[in-house]
């Protein structure tokens, strides 16, 4: 794998171009259920709102006995994709445990006597957090699985990030690097996911709907910088089944591993593709770009993501943890926008507010 400098066009490849067959989609490696020998006893901490959703899905699909701990104040979702059946079955199967990782001494009285195989920590931000799990499972469990964020890592010339990259210890991340550092300190038999910008149906951050909303609104789309920045998504189905492909490899042991989807894309490419996924002209698609620095948004946020190269190379997940990207970003956004963003719309969900967008649009 090379490295870029500077701008580029609308995409980059990301790994081998066999990846995918003509359609654009190829089955997962490992995506197929585990045998009777190979199910294993899993908690998820944290995180049933997206990723967690997803991965807990595929966790059961595969045949493991899962246990959810978090708050219990998210309602259990359906994924857009799964059946009513397949839902109420995933329910059935899957063992609870009310609390908050906030209260040290409750969590370890819920979970100190519970043994498990694996543990998958969705939810920790800062050392503080992910600290209790280590004392209570650290050294009792085959494989801890620890999310963390490819938005540690330090502002290079040099692109992709790839795993050995420097990261910034003062990134709004630095929590989920310490975490790292204390999961290596502690010897912990642990695996670190980092990945890039997560997309897809039930995604609460609003990542490729402030795209499709101003789309579909017939708005300008107001882009900082030039818009050429290309940017690393990954979808959830993807990322779920990465994770779930991490139980079992001991040779991803104190690895840490990248993960997006194959492609990468500019701002400007990514407002087409999401046109594109809603059955609209990519080449009417009005770009507006700008400074930000010439305006003053106070808290809000005109864009929503970083105005800079932000993309990774995931070869050694998809050769450790025999893994492929699923999706393409054209049918992971065509996904997004016909499972997700029309039921929003519909049900009167989306944030219409385009006062930034009109700040812009008024100084030009």
């Amino acid at each position: 794998m090379s490295r870029i400098l500077g701008c580029a066009t609308v995409v980059v490849m990301m790994c081998p171009a066999d990846a995918f067959s003509v359609s654009g989609m190829r089955r997962t490696v490992g995506s197929a259920r585990a045998s009777m020998l190979n199910m294993k006893d899993v908690l998820i901490v944290g995180g049933t709102r997206f990723s967690g959703l997803y991965l807990w899905e595929e966790l059961h699909n595969r045949g493991h006995s899962v246990t959810l701990y978090n708050r219990g104040k998210t309602a259990l979702k359906k994924i857009p994709s799964e059946s009513d059946e397949a839902f109420e079955k995933r329910k059935a199967a899957t063992k609870y445990v009310k609390g908050d990782r906030k209260d040290i001494a409750d969590m370890k009285a819920k979970l100190g006597g519970l043994k498990f195989d694996v543990v998958y920590d969705m939810g920790g931000r800062e050392a503080g957090d992910t600290e209790p799990l280590i004392e209570l499972f650290g050294n009792k469990v085959e494989h801890f699985i620890y999310m963390s964020s490819a938005g540690v890592y330090k502002k290079s010339l040099t692109m992709p990030h790839f795993e050995v990259d420097p990261t910034d210890p003062k990134s709004r991340h630095k929590g989920k690097l310490e975490t790292e550092d204390l999961l290596k300190a502690k010897g912990v038999p642990f695996t670190s996911i980092r990945p890039t910008y997560i997309y897809g149906p039930l995604n609460y951050n609003p990542l490729e709907e402030w795209f499709f909303t101003r789309l579909d609104a017939g708005k300008d789309i107001c882009i900082p910088g030039h818009g050429q920045h290309l940017t690393g998504l990954g979808h959830v189905k993807d990322l779920a089944v990465a994770m779930a492909n991490v139980i079992g490899k001991k040779a991803a042991i104190g690895k840490i591993y990248n993960v997006q989807d194959a492609q990468s894309v500019t701002f400007e490419g990514l407002a087409k593709l999401c046109a594109n996924a809603m059955g609209k002209d990519a080449e009417e698609v009005r770009i507006k770009t700008y400074n930000k620095k010439n305006f003053d948004f106070g808290e809000k946020k005109a864009f929503p993501m970083r105005e800079q190269h932000f993309f990774c190379g995931i070869d050694q997940a998809m050769k450790d943890l025999e893994w492929k990207p699923q999706y393409n970003m054209a049918q992971g956004l065509k996904d997004a926008y016909e499972n997700d963003f029309v039921a929003k719309k519909a049900a009167g969900k989306l944030n219409l507010d385009f006062s930034c967008d009109d700040m812009i649009l008024a100084a030009k």
